[in-house]
């Protein structure tokens, strides 16, 4: 957690929240059709939205080189670009997938980009939100895989690397980390052994929030911190397409249909 609480007043409009819209995964056709699905939501919310929090890996893979980004995904910046215009403030958190980025969408967008959970003030309502990869018990590898990643000198050698090259053998690493975590069966809920609700609780035990917002777990989830919490993950929009809307007195997972 960084900083004060970001207040919002509502004012008779929304919050939501989405996450691991893995844009460029696993197909350049696939994603397409991802994001054009995800253009249409934005486009349902935004009359609504207070805000919209993009609560990471919403890109398969991302790294701002000092002269480059990725190529692709125009008609999803446009979008922002456009919501933007309308002054719908957006926030955007790091994930697992799209740890590298830097300064780019807040230069060219006025967007933030945070790289931990920050809490949020609303309508006297307390919410920590971000990714959640690498928070709570277990998963010892990927912790010591993101000191890697997110070491500068480390970032500072692969910005060596052409980007045609950089960005292949990223997004080779991105599509076997995919691999791997459908091997591992984690489209189950594992009970106590889920980490980032262990981690709500242990955050709960020393301060309260109402409720806890987290993505990385693919998995739309709605559980109990102690009494008066909740802990919700976002889910995915490569099969589920979930999100999450708080209207300053209740919170809703959903579904987008179209």
């Amino acid at each position: 957690m960084t900083g004060k609480p970001h207040n919002y007043q509502l004012n008779g409009k929304k919050l939501f929240f989405a996450s691991d819209f893995h844009l460029g995964a696993p197909t350049s056709q696939e994603s397409k059709l991802r994001e054009q699905k995800i253009i249409q939501w934005l486009g349902e919310i935004e009359e609504e939205a207070a805000a919209i929090l993009l609560v990471g890996d919403i890109f398969d893979f991302w790294f701002e080189y000092k002269e480059v980004i990725p190529k692709g995904f125009i008609p999803f910046i446009s979008k922002l670009h456009q919501l933007r215009e309308r002054k719908i403030p957006i926030l955007f958190f790091t994930g697992n997938h799209d740890l590298w980025m830097k300064d780019y969408f807040t230069q060219e967008l006025g967007i933030p980009v945070y790289h931990h959970p920050i809490e949020l003030s609303v309508n006297g309502k307390s919410i920590l939100v971000g990714h959640g990869d690498g928070l709570g018990p277990g998963d010892k590898q990927y912790k010591v895989l993101k000191k890697v990643f997110t070491n500068p000198f480390a970032q500072w050698l692969f910005r060596w690397l052409h980007p045609d090259l950089g960005v292949r053998l990223a997004k080779a690493w991105s599509g076997h980390s995919r691999i791997s975590n459908v091997e591992k069966n984690e489209n189950h809920f594992l009970g106590e052994d889920e980490w980032l609700w262990q981690y709500c609780k242990e955050i709960e035990a020393r301060k309260h929030h109402d409720y806890y917002v987290f993505g990385h777990r693919h998995l739309p989830l709605e559980l109990e911190v102690g009494t008066n919490a909740t802990y919700f993950n976002l889910g995915e929009w490569v099969s589920q397409y979930t999100y999450l809307e708080f209207d300053g007195s209740e919170a809703k997972l959903m579904e987008f249909e179209k």
